[in-house]
């Protein structure tokens, strides 16, 4: 991850005044305080914790919302076990891989494969994204509908390459990495999402290095998430290579996946 964070000016504001005393946790967490000229804010009320770039020409806020919205939506009709997303990670009749997601994010891909029942592993080094993710995962389960879902991710905060190479668990059977890169996704809702967490993450210019420990730890195959005209990342050549519209996956195979 790049430095430009620092750059990034960043405000607490609660939404509600009940809201105070656990914004005020989330600050001390995340060494953040109060900013009078501030390009973005964290915020906390009723629909959770979220952030918001400030200005006239702003979008609007992100949060982290595996109930409602768009994840809701596609994880009702969003293709199942025929996404290439499932085909890529080795989802197949008896197979649900273990799966460590190494770019967290938002957790989208995660939540899919968590949907049709791999047990996901999610690491986000960037502070502030993983604190949206983890107020996510905790509304998620106290929804009846999403628990169960929510109860297959477990997050970890911190840099992937250092965590990966100091593992001590089991070893995943499947990496999945989507590193930062301008970005393939033309839809509004990524545009946001990148206008706003670029000034915290930068380019993931440590995917090389990232490549190569997932290498080293997964014991079945990764799996690489890119542009679908982009180059695939410096290092190992992928075994094969699935293809979609805007998005392809770059698979590196080391054994197979069996039921």
């Amino acid at each position: 991850m790049s430095d430009e964070r620092h750059n990034a000016k960043i405000t607490l504001q609660a939404l509600e005044p009940v809201y105070q005393s656990a914004l005020a946790l989330w600050a001390e967490r995340l060494g953040l305080q109060e900013q009078a000229d501030a390009d973005f804010a964290l915020q906390l009320g009723a629909e959770g914790l979220q952030f918001v770039e400030l200005g006239p020409q702003a979008p609007g806020a992100v949060r982290v919302d595996f109930v409602e919205g768009a994840v809701a939506h596609r994880r009702l009709f969003g293709g199942g076990t025929g996404q290439m997303i499932a085909k890529a990670v080795g989802v197949q009749p008896g197979v649900r891989p273990q799966v460590l997601d190494a770019t967290a994010g938002l957790g989208r891909d995660a939540f899919v494969l968590a949907s049709l029942g791999c047990s996901m592993t999610l690491i986000e080094r960037q502070p502030l994204i993983a604190a949206l993710l983890e107020d996510g995962l905790a509304r998620a389960r106290q929804s009846t509908e999403v628990a169960p879902i929510a109860a297959q991710m477990r997050l970890l905060q911190g840099n992937a390459i250092e965590l990966l190479s100091a593992w001590t668990d089991e070893a995943p059977q499947v990496i999945y990495l989507d590193p930062m890169f301008p970005h393939r996704d033309k839809s509004a809702l990524v545009k946001k999402e990148m206008r706003l967490f670029r000034p915290l993450v930068g380019d993931d210019l440590d995917a090389p290095a990232l490549l190569a420990a997932a290498l080293v730890l997964a014991s079945h195959r990764v799996v690489v998430k890119r542009p679908r005209k982009a180059p695939c990342i410096e290092g190992a050549k992928p075994s094969y290579v699935l293809e979609g519209k805007s998005s392809r996956y770059d698979i590196y195979a080391k054994k197979a996946l069996k039921a």
